[in-house]
């Protein structure tokens, strides 16, 4: 996508009616007044909204111009941008167009001045939460982002969250023409998580989560002692909406959609164990859930966990969900390469593990 914007000359006429007020000695005092008056409106004139010409190229054709332009300018409401194509103010080779129409590639987009309002503010590098996120990036190319993401931060903002790992993201690298969430954690799982740079990566890694391609997997420390033989949970899913607008995820063989979770004993400790769990498909909570049902909840969770365990595993200092999604592999989208991306446990968790008493 290659933009360009206009800018006319902008032309400041003096006020006749403030010129007829002054008498003539007063000629360089008339000066003052018309040079300050004349650099406020230039001020006022650079600030207004110009026309915006995009070139579209290949990332971005084939998509509707309706979803290209909700990413392109942030903020603007979606009724809003409908308007402006009906009116034509929008228009693609100077031509009317509906939102369902597809970009191809050399399309010319004209964006009528749109002085687009900033809703959320400014995400600053300069806090520590944000600025620890470039020591977690896993790996980095001009197609994507491994993260290891925290604990407690969220994938995007939303729900009183001023801002969430996305948004810090965009913050950190404002050069990067797009960054886009490929999957998400939960707010409360650490680990691994893919971010595109590029539409096309978009899409090829959705097409490889669709396909099964892509295989993820987590580390979670759970209650009791699994059983060696439990390799395999296929209890159907659905997601519960609460009265208070909670929601939850229950096992429900009759109307929930089809899951299944693979798990591996990794080690064992008196009380707990630590196991490993790949989700053959992806549902809400799906791992959480699936360790509950079977007597076996994750530490301190929340929603699915158990109150006598999660209090042994507070007074060992553990003070968050203990899943964390350890590893991730796909293949990459420009060199076909396999890849396995790998996310430390951060060090309140291997500082937890080291009090445990192996069994």
């Amino acid at each position: 996508m290659k933009e360009t914007k206009t800018q006319k000359a902008n032309h400041v006429h003096k006020n006749k009616a403030n010129t007829q007020h002054h008498s003539v000695d007063k000629k360089t005092q008339h000066k003052k007044i018309n040079a300050v008056n004349t650099n406020q409106v230039i001020n006022v004139a650079e600030e207004r909204p110009k026309v915006r010409f995009i070139t579209i190229d290949s990332e971005d054709a084939g998509q509707r111009i309706d979803n290209f332009l909700l990413r392109t300018l942030k903020g603007v409401p979606k009724s809003h941008l409908y308007r402006l194509m009906r009116k034509g103010e929008i228009r693609v080779n100077k031509k009317r167009i509906k939102p369902v129409y597809k970009l191809m590639n050399d399309d010319e987009v004209r964006i009528a001045p749109i002085r687009i309002s900033e809703e959320k503010e400014t995400v600053s590098t300069g806090l520590n939460i944000v600025a620890n996120l470039e020591k977690q990036i896993l790996f980095e190319d001009e197609r994507l982002i491994v993260i290891n993401k925290p604990s407690g931060m969220a994938v995007h903002g939303g729900s009183g969250l001023s801002f969430g790992l996305i948004e810090a993201l965009r913050a950190l690298r404002p050069e990067a023409r797009m960054l886009e969430l490929v999957h998400r954690l939960d707010r409360d799982t650490s680990g691994c998580l893919m971010v595109a740079k590029k539409r096309s990566t978009l899409r090829n890694l959705h097409e490889q989560f669709r396909d099964k391609n892509v295989q993820k997997f987590y580390h979670a420390l759970v209650k009791g002692h699994w059983p060696t033989k439990l390799t395999r949970v296929t209890d159907a899913l659905k997601k519960n909406d609460l009265k208070s607008g909670e929601r939850v995820v229950v096992v429900d063989n009759q109307q929930g959609k089809e899951s299944e979770t693979r798990f591996r004993v990794l080690e064992r400790y008196r009380g707990a164990t630590l196991v490993r769990a790949f989700p053959v498909t992806g549902r809400t909570h799906q791992i959480r859930v699936h360790c509950q049902t079977n007597g076996h909840s994750i530490a301190m969770d929340a929603k699915y966990g158990h109150e006598e365990f999660d209090e042994q595993m507070r007074s060992k200092g553990l003070k968050r969900l203990f899943l964390h999604a350890a590893s991730i592999e796909f293949t990459h989208p420009s060199t076909d390469q396999r890849l396995k991306i790998e996310a430390p446990l951060e060090a309140s968790l291997e500082k937890l593990l080291s009090k445990l008493v192996k069994e």
